[in-house]
């Protein structure tokens, strides 16, 4: 008796272990951007996982307020209105707005941008990853001032 106890309780660990990732991969995945602190958290569920310097727009252009939703990614993609620079780990989120990674890393943490959210490339790829991971449906965009 005490032989089959023990087996399930191993299976019982083993199955929860197991089903861990799945249920992390449940949880809601919310980005805010605020544009006064140019500053992007990242929260999985309510819990904050990650906080980064980010460029939005300079003055003359806009970025977008409200809650939105990633409608296209891109893992490489080129402005096609400011010479083709690049923008890798392109999250799409409003008309042609997308949150993606940028090489002038100088520049972030103050507004810089024609309104797109710039990010350190390797926060950018991180920030993709993770939507790919929760999907577009449990991932929210939420810019304020």
């Amino acid at each position: 008796m005490r032989r089959n106890g023990t087996l399930t309780l191993v299976l019982a660990v083993l199955g929860a272990l197991l089903m861990a990732p799945d249920a992390a991969l449940a949880a809601r995945l919310n980005v805010v951007i605020e544009l006064s602190t140019q500053t992007m958290r990242v929260e999985s569920d309510g819990r904050p996982i990650h906080r980064w310097s980010v460029s939005t727009a300079r003055q003359g252009y806009r970025t977008p307020t409200g809650t939105f939703r990633p409608q296209r990614l891109e893992r490489m993609w080129y402005s096609t209105i400011y010479h083709r620079s690049p923008m890798p780990w392109s999250i799409f989120f409003h008309r042609g707005y997308a949150i993606h990674g940028t090489t002038e890393v100088k520049n972030l943490g103050r507004p810089a941008s024609h309104g797109c959210v710039r990010l350190h490339p390797d926060n950018a790829r991180r920030l993709f990853e993770l939507v790919l991971a929760y999907g577009t449906g449990e991932t929210s965009i939420v810019i304020v001032r």
